[in-house]
């Protein structure tokens, strides 16, 4: 049976399409306040950048701004990125409402209570087909289409019915949760029937896929077969249309290139921080899934011990995150309390034991911090993967360093030789920050020794490594 034709007008001619809630673009204004927008290439953008090049590809998102959005504009290497204009309304209902108060703490295990709002959930439904209809105008007669994460669950179903001549897949960036929280949802069945609209499902661990397979089972009573596997989608479910949906594990990864062989002078940055004995380096988005009030807990109960040096620094930079979402608020105000905390018992004047910084830094700062730190700690409550270990490691290619990783992390998987430790339990985190930190101190040989390997499997298990296993699936998808 032949795939129909789009209709005419909705058929645009870019090869290959990358949907995304945001645009990879920053907004500059002028000091006579003229507004230009310029790309800015992302671990994402740098995965599929020559994917999007060889086909002239097309970047639909949104460009991060309510008030003004550019027209559509390509970039240097020839990539078209074509903006989606959302409301101020849209933000508070699609954004800051259904997709981050609803989905993203149910799919973080209900870390906070979810929130289901009827108004909520027609904007996501809205928004969701803007996008698609989006889509459909600038994607080629049979081109294919990626569509990236949670806020845009509903678009390859949507986009399905408007042009079915198109090979869609959708990739999963948060952890999907078990069936039994899932079902809370009460537009569950709408949310498993606009993935199952994809030709290929990817998540970034066979266990996220295992539950998703088990949701379909449970919501949908749809057939599935075969198994789930890694850099594979050999699971498939077959959809209420009859067309059989290909599901598998991708553990997504970054681009080494930028962390690799950088000549940073450890010496006059540590010296910037006041030349502390030890240097633990938090680097995370200010959000109540990180667990950086747990890990502010446990330095403050190692100071209260001796069990760290005196002149230990804990530098927390915390990224401005959804700051207008209460539990967001409530999260800032108790972190910063804690270090207000720590430091007026322990620290001393002009030499604090925690140094935090509610701030944003550019990948260059990044990497001075990462080869300067000698202890990364992150902690995560649940996350689907946490690229922020992954660029410490890519850092310490000479087996210095210590990574303390929460086994609630994606990475966790891939990066077994890091001290794991259960976030939820303050004494896991002191005793892995303790046997981190001693055998830097004592035992050299076998802490680099657990960071080569940890570097190995960055560096050979890349973006690219996870982009191409994705898109090979999709390609193959096509003849299945």
């Amino acid at each position: 049976m032949e795939t129909p034709k789009p209709p005419a007008q909705l058929v645009g001619t870019n090869d290959f399409v990358v949907v995304a809630n945001r645009l990879p673009v920053d907004q500059s204004v002028s000091p006579e306040g003229a507004i230009t927008w310029s790309p800015s290439p992302g671990g994402l953008v740098t995965a599929l950048s020559p994917v999007l090049e060889k086909h002239r590809g097309c970047w639909v998102g949104w460009p991060g701004t309510t008030e003004q959005a550019p027209e559509p504009f390509r970039t240097d290497s020839g990539v078209l990125l074509h903006p989606v204009t959302l409301t101020a309304e849209d933000f508070e209902n699609f954004y800051e409402g259904f997709s981050n108060a609803t989905l993203w703490p149910l799919y973080h295990d209900l870390i906070v209570p979810p929130q289901y709002h009827r108004q909520w959930w027609e904007a996501y439904r809205e928004v969701n087909e803007k996008f698609a209809r989006e889509t459909a105008s600038v994607a080629a007669e049979g081109a294919t289409v990626w569509v990236q994460d949670y806020q845009l669950q509903l678009v390859p179903g949507i986009l399905r019915q408007i042009r079915p001549d198109l090979t869609i897949g959708f990739f999963l960036h948060i952890p999907f949760p078990a069936p039994d929280l899932f079902r809370q949802l009460p537009w569950r069945e709408e949310i498993v029937r606009g993935v199952l609209g994809s030709d290929v499902i990817g998540f970034h661990l066979e266990s996220n896929a295992r539950n998703f397979i088990h949701v379909v089972e449970h919501v949908s009573g749809l057939e599935v077969a075969g198994q789930v596997g890694v850099r594979q989608a050999g699971a498939k479910v077959q959809a209420s249309d009859g067309r059989w949906v290909h599901v598998g594990a991708f553990p997504i990864s970054i681009d080494p290139t930028p962390f690799l062989n950088q000549q940073v002078d450890v010496a006059k940055i540590r010296a910037e921080l006041g030349n502390p004995r030890v240097l633990i380096l938090g680097v995370d988005r200010l959000d109540y899934t990180k667990g950086i009030l747990q890990r502010l807990h446990a330095i403050e109960e190692m100071h209260e011990l001796g069990a760290l040096e005196p002149d230990t620094l804990f530098l927390q930079i915390a990224t401005p995150s959804r700051e207008r979402i209460d539990h967001y608020q409530a999260t800032r105000a108790e972190v910063e309390q804690a270090v207000g905390r720590i430091n007026g018992r322990f620290g001393q004047i002009g030499r604090p034991v925690v140094s935090y910084h509610h701030t944003s830094l550019p990948k260059w700062r990044l990497v001075e911090l990462y080869s300067a730190a000698d202890v990364m700690l992150v902690t995560p409550f649940k996350d689907g993967m946490n690229l922020v270990a992954k660029e410490y490691v890519a850092c310490h290619g000479d087996g210095s360093g210590a990574l303390v990783l929460s086994e609630f992390a994606g990475a966790a998987e891939e990066l077994a030789q890091a001290y794991l430790c259960n976030p939820f339990d303050v004494e896991s985190i002191k005793r892995q920050l303790q046997h981190s930190t001693k055998a830097l101190a004592q035992d050299p040989d076998s802490a680099r020794a657990r960071m080569r390997q940890l570097h190995t499997q960055v560096v050979d298990h890349d973006v690219n490594v996870w982009a191409n296993a994705f898109l090979h699936a999709l390609k193959d998808s096509e003849n299945m």
